[in-house]
């Protein structure tokens, strides 16, 4: 029998790859038949991306020290293809909110320059292709902090270089490229839709997550509103489009400053990893996430796999640690992914089940393959 085990990271708990390698050691364990296993560790474009993408790719990572979301010194990394021609960056490793941990949120000088610093590197090693994606923001710069470490200069009236972005972003007048950045494909991962600017837009959306409130609503605007005017008409363009909102602003930055392409997430993974031959391999798949619930029919990536397999009707399971049907369609998920495991023990509390995760979500796969 030949398994394909495609599962997300268990957050808080598991990595993609953890997951993946603790649902294996469970199938083999219970299975009285032999069987033949692939993993392949996937994300919907957020949080694990990079790595997910790195692994399957047989690919290295690299970590370096940069600049965190407030200025301050962290180690991040990317991954590299094994080829060396791709890169996968995403702006948590840098720039995200959790890893700034319990430190206070600072929306007026919260910068991506941190990301920008790793996309500089990848670009130095020669990639001639990147993968970024950009979920988890901490920040609501407009990609200005990326821009200045890819080399961009934002000069004032009198010529001055301003250093200290977005802090000092209205006092911009111009904006000055490099003459030395790769003019390579960019392709940002990004499962979002809010503009810019306005009611859905990036600062009201997104912002009180990031510290910003309500009543500085307007002068975050008023920001990202200029730093628009200063790249003119294809500021204004970009802007209203499709996913220029997301983390902060970023996918317009990638836009404007790297001329990007922004794609849903788990279409971009799913493409990457070549997911439709692997299920079209597999006699069963495998997959899960941490919390399976009506979010996860809104293009988390455990749902795309099973949908994918169920349209070349190919059945499938999967594991989480909590399962919460929606009230208004309590028969949504089982259509969607088959049968549905829970891996957390009643008797526990949260923080027991998710240090036991791997031990939990290996006896489920025992279970499930002592079931076959």
């Amino acid at each position: 029998m030949r398994i394909l085990i495609a599962s997300d990271k268990f957050k808080g708990s598991l990595s993609a790859r953890e997951a993946c390698e603790a649902i294996r050691r469970g199938l083999m364990a219970g299975s009285a038949a032999p069987l033949e296993i692939r993993t392949l560790p996937i994300s919907d474009g957020g949080e694990g991306l990079a790595r997910s993408l790195t692994d399957a790719k047989g690919g290295t990572w690299k970590t370096l020290e940069v600049q965190d979301a407030q200025g301050n010194p962290t180690v991040a990394g990317y991954g590299l293809s094994a080829d060396g021609a791709t890169g996968f960056i995403e702006m948590a490793e840098a720039s995200g909110l959790e890893q700034l941990g319990s430190k206070k949120l600072d929306p007026w000088r919260a910068s991506t320059y941190g990301t920008g610093e790793l996309i500089r590197d990848a670009m130095d090693s020669g990639i001639r292709r990147l993968i970024l994606g950009i979920g988890g923001s901490a920040t609501n710069d407009g990609g200005v902090g990326m821009a200045s470490a890819l080399g961009f200069q934002f000069v004032d009236a009198a010529g001055n270089l301003l250093e200290h972005l977005p802090a000092d972003l209205e006092q911009a007048v111009a904006i000055q490229s490099p003459n030395t950045i790769p003019g390579i494909p960019v392709t940002v991962a990004c499962d979002v839709e809010n503009p810019l600017l306005g009611l859905r837009g990036a600062t009201r959306v997104y912002g009180p997550q990031k510290g910003i409130a309500e009543e500085d609503f307007s002068r975050h605007e008023k920001r990202l509103s200029h730093l628009c005017r200063l790249l003119g008409e294809e500021g204004a363009a970009a802007a209203g489009g499709p996913g220029a909102g997301a983390a902060g602003g970023l996918g317009f930055g990638c836009r404007v400053f790297l001329g990007a392409t922004l794609e849903s997430g788990f279409d971009l993974v799913a493409r990457a990893l070549d997911l439709a031959a692997e299920i079209s391999w597999a006699d069963f798949v495998v997959t899960g996430e941490g919390k399976i619930d009506s979010q996860s029919l809104e293009g988390k990536a455990p749902c795309g796999v099973a949908r994918m397999a169920r349209a070349v009707d190919k059945p499938v399971a999967a594991f989480c640690g909590r399962c919460e049907p929606p009230e208004s369609d309590p028969q949504s998920l089982e259509e969607t992914f088959g049968t549905i495991r829970e891996i957390g023990k009643p008797g526990l509390s949260l923080e027991e089940n998710l240090r036991n995760g791997a031990t939990h979500l290996q006896e489920s796969a025992t279970a499930l393959a002592q079931s076959w």
